[in-house]
């Protein structure tokens, strides 16, 4: 009988200890992942074969790479987990195998174009109560290992094209989620139905073995007439809460429409402002709903709130501030993961956490802006969350924009900087202990008129900040200048680039969207729309190494793939995109050769985790717990 993942992680690391690149804090439940070998062309031509580093290899662990069956190389002790073969094409038989190991051969998938195709069943269209036509997009993905074999599955999002913003009225068709696998075949299609909105802040949805089986499970907001993977309602299947008509008192500054006398107001029509709420963890396998609990914290206590009660407790009454969600996955207790479900970061702002356990879906703790004690963290979350053990206890926090909150639900520190579009948490300045917290911020009149700034991620501290007169929408930390050690910093309130010390060093990237480790040096690539580009610091300029053709990216201006990820092969990173007429997503691999052997980034906690969470909201890119980058601090490039 197969042992739990947490057993597993636990036998097997122990016995590795000696010789385990472990990270610090308590052993936590991980994933069991193959070798994830693959091929691709290389730059330059020949074939590149590459694999994963597990947590559990021996630090000097050697590999030899098998082509049709006959080995052409083999690794040192302390090299990279690739190899680039001049002499062979991305169409010929790879494997690899660990010297002295016990496991067999690991054949590579092959991409001979130099990317991996996933066929998707394109769903059909429907028509809205107001009689508008919708067809459906691919949207955010996610990726966990749903069957136990050591591969993962993809989880996608298909959203209709008449989604919307939360401040925007009007109906939108259902929002529908499925799975994968790598050859395309579909697992199942949960359809959330006509009670859960579709837009970019409504579903939030996690990828992970929460029960420890070995299994990805998969949460998410869910409500009445919600049909799972294997066609069974949630709640009442013939229930429909969304709004038919009417409007209300606008007080946002976005989304407005005005009467004939010229009164302020928001549509309601297809708004869902009632009705029950649920929090339900479906099985990875088949889709099937496996528990549900009412949704914690809900619109209002008792249900079906008037306008003033929603007004009064979140700040509108139409839905605008109360629908924000976001979502991730933390280890609160050091070694098992928990869910998070985050609700209002405008106004009131609430965070749940709940584990899943024998079969049972548990809260754990709730945070809650209006309880006594935290009135200082209202209305400072952002349109992301991130995890990771900013105390360095070996239990996560979560950083909800200016604000963190401890493993044991508690306020750990709040930051007048309020809300932002985007931030970044990791080891982002390896000069200091611990790690940093880079982030840009939009309510100039509240904060002093802070455009960025860098915090200490364990107290909230201020290192040092950077000023702007409107809305600092975009904001990016990544090493890209390998003449300072850390990240470089930038945002769109200003023009310049800033070392960790907030020093001018340059003119930054116009692109400040995603990072990417994507080809052989340490240093961090620029991920903009379909785009891959190298930031020539010399010259001060972005170079494109890949400019994919036939593609599209997601969420509008804010142009970002399906999901980045260390999905296979060495530690450097994959991106997926969908294709322009979404029948199939595209998974890139990197042609360039490394030098460098890091265990692979999904075995990292704070990576892993933003992985997890990179579907939220504003999606933004995983980071480290560790300094990636160059020069390392004994390194100092000529």
């Amino acid at each position: 009988m197969m042992r739990d993942a947490f057993t597993r992680s636990v036998a097997v690391l122990l016995a590795c200890a000696a010789t385990t690149p472990l990270f610090a804090g308590p052993i936590r439940q991980i994933e069991q992942l193959d070798r994830g070998a693959v091929v691709s062309p290389a730059t330059g031509g020949g074939a590149i074969v590459s694999w994963r580093l597990l947590a559990t290899d021996p630090r000097t662990a050697r590999f030899e790479v098998l082509r049709d069956g006959k080995r052409i190389a083999t690794t040192t002790a302390t090299g990279a987990t690739s190899i680039v073969d001049q002499h062979g094409t991305p169409r010929q038989g790879y494997a690899v195998r660990m010297i002295g190991g016990r496991e067999p051969p690991s054949p590579a998938l092959a991409l001979p174009d130099g990317f991996w195709r996933i066929p998707l069943d394109v769903p059909p269209g429907g028509t809205t109560p107001d009689g508008l036509a919708y067809t459906y997009t691919a949207n955010d993905a996610s990726v966990g290992d749903l069957d136990g074999d050591g591969r993962y599955e993809i989880v996608l999002k298909w959203d209709p094209t008449n989604s919307h913003d939360n401040s925007q009225g009007g109906y939108t068709g259902p929002v529908l989620i499925e799975a994968y696998t790598l050859e395309g075949k579909r697992l199942w299609r949960i359809n959330l139905g006509p009670n859960i909105r579709a837009g970019a802040h409504y579903t939030q949805f996690l990828v992970y073995d929460f029960d420890g089986d070995g299994r990805a499970e998969i949460a998410m907001k869910t409500a009445d007439a919600t049909i799972d993977g294997t066609g069974q309602p949630i709640g009442d299947a013939h229930a429909d809460w969304r709004e038919k008509d009417g409007e209300v008192p606008q007080a946002d500054r976005t989304g407005a429409a005005y009467t004939a006398d010229g009164k302020r107001v928001a549509k309601l029509a297809g708004r869902i402002l009632n009705g029950p709420e649920y929090l339900t963890v479906f099985d990875g396998r088949t889709g099937r709903a496996l528990a549900s609990k009412p949704y914690d914290p809900p619109r209002y206590p008792g249900g079906n709130p008037t306008f003033e009660q929603l007004r009064d407790t979140w700040g509108d009454g139409y839905g605008n501030r109360v629908d924000r969600f976001l979502a991730g996955v933390a280890y609160f207790d050091g070694a098992r993961p928990s869910m998070v479900f985050g609700r209002g970061y405008y106004g009131r702002t609430t965070v749940a956490s709940w584990d899943y356990r024998d079969g049972k879906l548990t809260e754990r703790w709730l945070f809650d802006s209006n309880a006594p004690g935290n009135e200082k963290y209202e209305g400072r979350g952002n349109h992301q969350l991130s995890i990771a053990d900013v105390d360095g206890d070996g239990r996560d926090e979560v950083i909800y924009g200016s604000m963190a909150i401890d493993d044991d639900g508690k306020g750990l520190w709040t930051d007048p900087l309020f809300h932002g579009d985007a931030m970044h948490v990791g080891d982002l300045d390896p000069a200091r202990p611990g790690l940093e917290k880079f982030g840009v911020h939009e309510e100039m009149d509240r904060n002093g008129g802070i455009g960025s700034a860098l915090l200490d991620a364990r107290t909230g501290e201020i290192l040092w900040q950077k000023p702007a007169q409107h809305d600092t929408g975009r904001g990016l930390a990544a090493d890209i200048d390998p003449r300072h050690v850390g990240a470089e910093f930038w945002g769109s309130n200003s023009r310049d680039l800033f070392d960790v010390h907030g020093q001018a060093i340059g003119t930054a990237p116009r692109q400040t969207n995603f990072a990417i480790w994507w080809d052989g040096d340490r240093l961090r690539e620029l991920l903009d729309g379909t785009t891959i580009y190298k930031w020539d610091w010399r010259a001060g300029r972005a170079v494109p190494l890949l400019e994919t053709t036939g593609t599209a990216s997601n969420n509008g201006t804010k142009a970002n793939p399906a999901l980045q990820a260390d999905l296979f092969g060495d530690w450097r990173e994959e991106v997926v995109l969908r294709s322009a007429d979404n029948r199939e997503l595209r998974i890139y691999e990197t042609p360039f050769p490394t030098t460098h052997r890091y265990v692979t980034l999904m075995q990292d906690p704070v990576y892993r985790l933003g992985v997890a969470w990179q579907n939220t909201a504003y999606n933004q890119p995983p980071h480290t717990s560790f300094y990636l980058g160059e020069p390392t601090a004994t390194e100092h490039p000529q």
